[in-house]
């Protein structure tokens, strides 16, 4: 992306969607997110292969989903720009009628991700925020693709750690869904062991578009309420969840 200002873009500061754009290896990213995104991986080396795992799990999750428990819609919150092997590319390998709804709260975001989308009838991009969650179903269920009676994938996958307490918006969200739905979500986490690097990575986050909120794996399994955890080896391999529990926990949810 061109570091000239276009459409009234802040340029000078890092925003998380488009550090983690870089991390992908994308091009929708400035010199601050690039620089950010550098003094990220100062701190933890691992932070691209994570970023690469993450976008992997979430991949495997969704198609073992689409493929394996007959979900047929999905809604991203938090999605961030389009990049590689979006939500709904996946779900349609398995069933080209899966229907995705993206919602993010970046205006900036939503008008790109609606070009990119505009072709594809079985999505759409919707503005919102988790903090107002009924007015994310709302605007979901007005797209005609989310039908609230039905199984839906909830996605909150990096997004939940930039946020100072949401528990309530979530259990909100858990409330809504039907039972059969499934709940998907990856999270920073927080291990002692490396306490000096997560408060670097929280100094860089504080001078970006969002400041960000690591919690300990039972902090983050209580996102899931009472919902069945699925075992988290059909979607990645134990070794590298063993070796990325330094910088963050995921889980997959069913609703009784």
């Amino acid at each position: 992306m061109n570091d000239r200002n276009p459409y009234g873009i802040d340029v000078n500061t890092a925003n998380v969607a488009r550090i983690y754009d870089y991390m992908l290896g994308g091009k929708d990213n400035f010199a601050a997110d690039r620089a950010a995104a550098e003094e990220i991986l100062k701190a933890f080396p691992e932070s691209r292969e994570g970023v690469r795992l993450n976008r992997e799990f979430l991949g495997n999750v969704v198609r073992h989903l689409a493929a394996e428990a007959g979900v047929r819609q999905f809604l991203d919150i938090g999605a961030g720009l389009p990049t590689q092997k979006n939500v709904h590319e996946v779900a349609h390998e398995v069933n080209p009628e899966a229907r995705t709804v993206y919602v993010d709260n970046d205006p900036v975001v939503c008008v790109h991700g609606r070009a990119l989308l505009a072709s594809t009838p079985t999505v759409a991009m919707v503005e919102g925020d988790l903090r107002a969650p009924e007015e994310i179903w709302d605007g979901a269920a007005r797209t005609g693709l989310l039908v609230p009676g039905e199984p839906v994938a909830v996605l909150m996958v990096a997004l939940l750690h930039f946020l100072d307490d949401p528990y309530a918006e979530v259990a909100k969200v858990r409330e809504l869904m039907a039972p059969g739905s499934f709940l998907v979500i990856t999270h920073l986490s927080m291990a002692e062991r490396r306490a000096k690097d997560t408060d670097a990575v929280k100094d860089v986050y504080s001078r970006a578009n969002s400041g960000v909120v690591p919690r300990t794996p039972e902090e983050i399994r209580r996102f899931f309420g009472d919902f069945e955890l699925l075992d988290n080896k059909r979607f990645i391999a134990p070794n590298a969840l063993e070796r990325m529990s330094v910088l963050g926990a995921a889980g997959v949810g069913r609703k009784p």
